[in-house]
């Protein structure tokens, strides 16, 4: 396939943004399918094709579009089920969530009919690329968890993993030759300096030295042009802005209104004809 070059002009949506990796991974072309299965190849470990995904995206006019967490569940041609998900803002509740979700994903296979056993559940594997924030103290780029007795080191060798990738982390890979990185390295970069201007000549590098990440650099251009995804990401964009603006304001005029308080407590407290001495004592540890 031709394989895109990215100029220092381009300008990128973000592909770390929930909604445009969703959109990047899940269209109806050999470009997205082909992107999609080397991602999760790369993140499992394992070779496979992804032969079935289930975007269940709202509609573009839905106020909940930009509220809700965007997830990708697909199936490989082995058998394998995976949910994949691009975290942008991770909540501090992460890692047990995380859990949650890999538990139903496991879970939810069905295995009641005559002849069925236990023996027929596939491996699962909640993953979880996070963009902004660190969770593990080690400088691991990629974690893989699974149930383990952490006193006699033992695991349990089931078929449930959980599987982190920490964007934060990558810097020290981007310092590698693109050929000496390993693949969850060359995917961990991409989406963290991707729309870094800066770092073009290295995605460039990167684009020819996997094929997957090519594959999702050619839908993200043609996404980056589409007038209407960019607006979708700047509405997504304006929300999160104005939210967290009024929450600081909000904080903000609490603390000024209760020092206020405070000083109309002491002043009146003055005119009753305390001493100061006896408010400090009376109100110091307050």
């Amino acid at each position: 396939m031709h394989k895109v070059r990215l100029s220092d002009s381009d300008d990128l949506v973000d592909i770390c943004r929930d909604n445009v990796f969703k959109a990047v991974f899940t269209r109806d072309s050999p470009e997205s399918k082909g992107a999609l299965s080397k991602l999760v190849s790369a993140l499992i470990s394992s070779e496979v094709t992804v032969t079935a995904v289930s975007a269940n995206e709202p509609p573009v006019d839905s106020l909940r579009d930009r509220q809700i967490r965007f997830d990708i569940n697909c199936r490989t041609g082995d058998g394998k089920l995976v949910n994949i998900e691009m975290s942008f803002n991770p909540t501090p509740f992460e890692p047990v969530r995380l859990e949650y979700y890999g538990a139903k994903l496991f879970t939810g296979q069905d295995i009641k009919g005559i002849g069925r056993t236990y023996e027929d559940l596939n491996r699962s594997y909640q993953i979880a690329i996070l963009a902004k924030e660190r969770y593990f103290e080690d400088e691991a780029l990629v974690h893989t968890f699974e149930y383990y007795d952490a006193e006699h080191k033992v695991p349990l060798n089931g078929r449930s993993r959980i599987i982190t990738m920490e964007l934060t982390k990558a810097a020290p890979a981007l310092e590698k030759r693109t050929e000496e990185m390993s693949v969850q390295e060359q995917w961990g970069v991409y989406f963290r300096y991707l729309t870094d201007k800066g770092k073009r000549g290295k995605i460039n590098e990167l684009i020819v030295q996997e094929e997957g990440i090519a594959m999702a650099s050619d839908v993200l251009v043609n996404i980056s042009k589409d007038e209407i995804e960019r607006m979708r990401q700047t509405s997504e964009e304006k929300y999160e802005l104005d939210t967290r603006t009024r929450l600081v304001v909000a904080r903000r005029e609490g603390i000024q209104e209760g020092e206020a308080r405070g000083k109309q407590e002491i002043l009146d407290l003055l005119r009753s004809g305390k001493s100061p001495e006896d408010i400090l004592r009376e109100h110091g540890g307050k």
